[in-house]
């Protein structure tokens, strides 16, 4: 059963999450005055309706209603739980979550994570102590690999044998069946031995920074030269990788992420400083990998052999690009000379040179085109025609945007040709086709109020407030005097962070309507939630005095009842 969010740590991750940067990695933003605004990316639209508020730590869209924080907006955007975005952004500003939290359904998988744990401890350990560890270290040194980048990455040893870790960490049947699932042990003909046998050892992480599994670099001759662990429940190499974790503690904004083959490359590269390089776990780019990177920055640049085998790979990873390639999202190809890795053109030609290649990448869509146009004879009619045969289907791919017109001119300016593109028509998100944004002036005294208070929660520290209003019968009379206490209580609470205090789904739901609410304000809003205030408390007396008028007979009202409706009647004279 998932763990409940402590709403102390969703206030102190929203203090540290800019929701600017988080919409602005996904969807490109313009200052426009104090807010920034976009073209919105919930719906189709020409004039930008979406707005970003820094001060309020909201977004909003005056177009379709979306609204909310940056943990609504990753829900929304990118298609996560709850607990999942509260996971990504965490992840995003090196905050750990609290123990107590276990987002997974099913399983109790923190066994497996202890074990993995300890198993890395272990190997370090081993790296820094076990008599045949100085060939390790040695191979280190000879890649260049100082002490600190070994320690960022966690980097061990696990020495020759067939039972070193199992008898450290086993100990007993059940321990050893924990290691097993856990990956660390192999079983064969009828016996258990370690999996990972004099080889150095790369932790690999996920994007909460917990062990999940590990890869082997052998030493010596043996083969294979690189080991990763199998699948495991926490553990599928088609989600994961490696460095993703590593990138996002050293760097705060990740403007683009370089995707490499291996570990070595990630490593090195991190030597040479660029800390921005994450490898494939053996496996070709998936489109969770892909998802994972978007979410981490708003460029991919993929980095290969520039032979024909890095070409093909490349290629792959494009046909698996294109389908999430909404707008402000880009991708582009660096191929190396052929026979050189990232790890050995870095040690070459130094950082900068490197940076530089990085920076010249080829577009997906130069690298698109480019191949297409290898296939056909483009100085003929019939060639550029089947240039549009052949691009067609790659861009019917792409995501209804600006980026998939600005690709179907481009074709059209290859071809020589007016291309007939087909654009099917955004499908409206569930719920939102018909969704009222709320229009201004149209609230009730109370919601009023309550947007009043979200919108602008300097109110809260307002003196002499009217009173009476808060023995009015109405669930959001709780509401609003809740969160006056919570802002009396925390005065640096922002919009968003009074949205998400909320646990129940639905109350968040309600509060992000009102918090995003237009209002005008013709005079000062400390007056106008003054006077709210004020027809709510009116509302309160009536409602008491009718109260007291319903008592059938006088004689059956008691002295302080009596009292009271002589006072609320002299207040209605």
């Amino acid at each position: 059963m998932a763990g409940k969010i402590p709403p102390d740590f969703i206030d102190q991750l929203l203090a540290r999450v800019d929701v600017v940067d988080v919409v602005n990695q996904r969807v490109p933003l313009q200052r426009a005055g104090h807010e920034y605004k976009a073209r919105c990316p919930f719906h189709e639209e020409k004039t930008p309706s979406f707005t970003v508020s820094p001060a309020k730590q909201f977004y909003h869209c005056f177009g379709c209603g979306a609204h909310g924080s940056a943990i609504g907006f990753l829900m929304e955007y990118d298609g996560l739980s709850f607990p999942e975005a509260v996971e990504e952004l965490a992840a995003s500003v090196g905050m750990e979550l609290p123990r107590e939290i276990a987002f997974e359904q099913g399983p109790d998988h923190r066994p497996l994570y202890e074990i993995l744990e300890r198993a890395a401890t272990w190997y370090r350990d081993q790296l820094a102590h076990h008599p045949s560890a100085p060939e390790a270290t040695a191979y280190l040194k000879q890649r260049g690999l100082s002490a600190e980048i070994a320690r960022d990455f966690g980097l061990g040893y696990a020495p020759p044998g067939w039972r070193n870790l199992m008898e450290n960490l086993g100990g007993s049947p059940e321990r050893e069946a924990l290691l097993l699932q856990a990956g660390l042990l192999s079983e064969g003909n009828g016996r258990r031995y370690d999996r990972f046998r004099h080889r150095i050892i790369f932790p690999i992480r996920d994007t909460r920074g917990r062990v999940v599994a590990f890869g082997g670099r052998v030493l010596g001759d043996d083969a294979p030269k690189y080991l990763n662990s199998p699948e495991t429940p926490v553990f599928h190499k088609g989600r994961e990788l490696y460095g993703l974790y590593e990138a996002r503690k050293a760097l705060k904004t990740i403007p683009r992420l370089l995707v490499v083959e291996g570990y070595m490359d990630v490593v090195a590269l991190a030597q040479f400083g660029i800390r921005n390089a994450v490898a494939t776990l053996g496996t070709a780019t998936t489109p969770e990998h892909l998802e994972k990177l978007f979410r981490a920055t708003p460029e991919v640049v993929f980095c290969f052999d520039g032979d024909h085998a890095g070409r093909k790979a490349a290629w792959k990873a494009l046909e698996t690009t294109l389908p999430l390639l909404r707008d402000g999202r880009q991708a582009r190809f660096l191929f190396l000379p052929e026979g050189e890795d990232p790890d050995t053109q870095v040690r070459k030609e130094g950082a900068e040179a490197f940076l530089q290649r990085v920076e010249q990448a080829t577009p997906l869509s130069d690298f698109l085109f480019g191949q297409l146009a290898g296939e056909v004879d483009m100085t003929s009619l019939d060639g550029r025609a089947r240039l549009v045969t052949l691009a067609a289907p790659y861009l019917e791919k792409l995501p209804t945007g600006v980026f998939r017109r600005m690709m179907e001119r481009r074709l059209s300016e290859l071809a020589g040709t007016k291309l007939a593109a087909s654009r099917p028509t955004r499908q409206t998100t569930p719920n939102r086709a018909h969704r009222n944004p709320g229009q201004p002036g149209t609230l009730k005294p109370l919601h009023r109020a309550i947007a009043l208070l979200l919108q602008y929660p300097a109110l809260a520290r307002l003196e002499s407030l009217p009173e009476g209003w808060q023995t009015l019968d109405n669930p959001g009379v709780v509401v609003l005097r809740q969160l006056l206490e919570t802002l009396r209580e925390n005065p640096h609470l922002t919009t968003a962070m009074l949205v998400e205090h909320h646990e129940d789904e639905r109350m968040r739901r309600h509060l992000g309507r009102l918090a995003a609410t237009p209002l005008i304000v013709f005079d000062d809003e400390a007056d106008q939630f003054r006077g709210c205030l004020e027809k709510l408390a009116a509302e309160a007396r009536q409602a008491r005095a009718r109260k007291a008028r319903n008592k059938l007979r006088p004689s059956d009202m008691t002295e302080e009842e009596k009292a009271e409706l002589r006072r609320l009647y002299s207040l209605k004279k």
